[in-house]
Order: C-alpha cells, then structure tokens, then sequence
C-alpha cells in the first residue's frame, strides 16, 4: 500500500462504533475512532505494534496494564505492545479520538482478546480473534 493520505477511506463499523483509517505508510497506521456513548472496546493486547490515542472531543476511560485514567479533550497515552489495554466511553456524547500505531505489523488480526461486549471472545481460551477493538 502507498505511503501517504487514504483517498476516500471507508469507515470500518463496530458495535461500538466506528474507525476510519486516516493514511498509512511504514511501520505506522493513524485512525480515527469513534466510539458511542456507554460502550467500550474489548479487553485486548497486541503483540507487533505500540498506541498513542489522543482525545478529540468526548471523555475516554483507558484501562494500560494495571492502570485506569481518564482523559478529556486535548490530552492522550501510550499503550505499549503486549500491554492489555481497553478505551470506554463513560460520557454522554460520542467520543473521538485519533489513534497512531507504530510497529513492525500493523493487521487487524494482530489481537487478543480477553474479555468482550459483543461476544467476539473465544470460550476456550483467548485467542486471536481479528478485527478491530
């Protein structure tokens, strides 16, 4: 795939909502994330590629390892690789948030999860189950 802006990128739904992948190039991959009011993302981690989400508007609740936060507009964190992480929205509107991953492999079956909303969690054991958040 050329390096460089996604002309006419398609906005990829989610039960939580919706990204849109904004350009992509080596090693790195920028989205834009929406996620509805009072839903979250799955438990997950990724084992090739590090997050750095940046609010836009709204409030995200960040579950990193053992820590929670929250984070309003104009503030953001970094989810290292193989760093359970989860991104909730706590608030009343939808939250925006613009995503840049870096690493060796960016796909979206680069993910484990450990716990689900939408029943995307393998019974037996965590595993990778594709798709994104």
């Amino acid at each position: 795939m050329p390096t460089g802006q996604m002309p006419g990128a398609a906005t990829e739904l989610r039960p939580w909502g919706s990204f849109t992948v904004l350009e992509e190039g080596r090693n790195y991959k920028i989205k834009r994330i929406e996620v509805k009011p009072g839903h979250r993302l799955s438990l997950q981690l990724h084992y090739h590629r590090s997050e750095h989400w940046i609010v836009v508007s709204g409030t995200a609740k960040v579950t990193c390892g053992d820590r929670e936060m929250l984070l309003n507009s104009n503030e953001s964190t970094y989810v290292p690789p193989c760093t359970p992480h989860r991104l909730e929205n706590p608030g009343v509107i939808n939250l925006i948030l613009i995503e840049v991953q870096n690493g060796q492999y960016l796909g979206e079956d680069d993910i484990v999860r450990f716990q689900d909303d939408y029943a995307r969690v393998p019974t037996s054991a965590p595993a990778n189950s594709g798709g994104n958040g």
